[in-house]
């Protein structure tokens, strides 16, 4: 009876999962279906699901529109170099407040935390005048600089977790035979942490990747990302759906491969230190 129970459960359970992913994956799946339709099709009512005259039309016409590649490029550049830039700042941080905290050290991490919760569009005007002054508008550097700052208390937060799960005294053993500071992190710290740190590198390279408020209000031309090639497809006569969806789906079609094959290295870091 009890055997009979937990396969039920498990039959529920695998269901509801089932459920909740495709229920997640419908937009997605819808995007890709109008990408593939002309532009009366994209409009219908009631909606055309299947059965309607596949085109690549849309895909011929935003290659001729737009340069995918510098989109793509500047997408490149300003997710990972913020992410880099985000970790080389972040972990000698974590590193401090993990294993050498102050009595304030939570109330740091609770501070940082809570400036994610601030509205963006709050400090857009003093750090657009910053811009402006510094030369930055519309720049990679600038991007990464605003990317990195915003991803950072998260990177921190996260790196601060995985460091706890190390035991101190593997590091106060390598003090001891006479490793520096800067040894201590580069030889023993980070390769003791790899799966965390791997997992923090692609979850804010993801954030990067997909932020959209930021490039849309300080870039123009030149180092414009994908969020803005999307949105270019936007326009005051009204919204091309079809074309619309085939600039989504050039957009994320790099971070959905990307994810799917590194959602080992994602899922084992997630969980690094989970089971002791």
């Amino acid at each position: 009876m009890a055997r009979a129970v937990t396969t039920n459960r498990k039959i529920v359970n695998t269901a509801a999962a089932w459920a909740v992913g495709l229920l997640i994956f419908f937009p997605i799946l819808w995007t890709i279906l109008t990408s593939f339709k002309t532009e009366a099709t994209a409009i219908a009512d009631p909606p055309v699901f299947l059965f309607f005259d596949w085109t690549l039309e849309n895909y011929a016409v935003v290659q001729e529109r737009s340069n995918y590649a510098r989109f793509l490029w500047n997408s490149i550049i300003i997710a990972g170099g913020s992410t880099i830039l985000g970790l080389i700042i972040a972990i000698p941080a974590a590193w401090s407040m993990a294993f050498v905290p102050s009595p304030r050290t939570k109330d740091i991490l609770l501070w940082m935390l809570s400036t994610k919760m601030l509205p963006a569009v709050g400090v857009l005007y003093p750090i657009y005048l910053l811009f402006i002054k510094m030369g930055l508008l519309d720049t990679r550097l600038g991007l990464v600089i605003v990317m990195m700052l915003i991803n950072l208390p998260i990177i921190v937060w996260m790196l601060y977790t995985y460091f706890r799960e190390i035991p101190g005294e593997i590091l106060e053993a390598a003090r001891m035979d006479g490793a520096s500071l800067k040894e201590e992190i580069i030889h023993i710290l980070t390769p003791m942490a790899v799966p965390g740190i791997a997992s923090t590198l692609l979850l804010n390279f993801i954030l990067a990747w997909n932020e959209a408020f930021w490039t849309l209000n300080l870039t123009a031309a030149k180092a414009a990302p994908l969020t803005a090639f999307i949105a270019s497809y936007s326009s005051p006569e009204g919204l091309f759906y079809a074309k619309l969806s085939a600039a989504s789906v050039m957009a994320i079609a790099p971070i959905l491969i990307m994810g799917w094959f590194s959602q080992k290295q994602l899922v084992r870091g997630l969980t690094f230190g989970a089971v002791k």
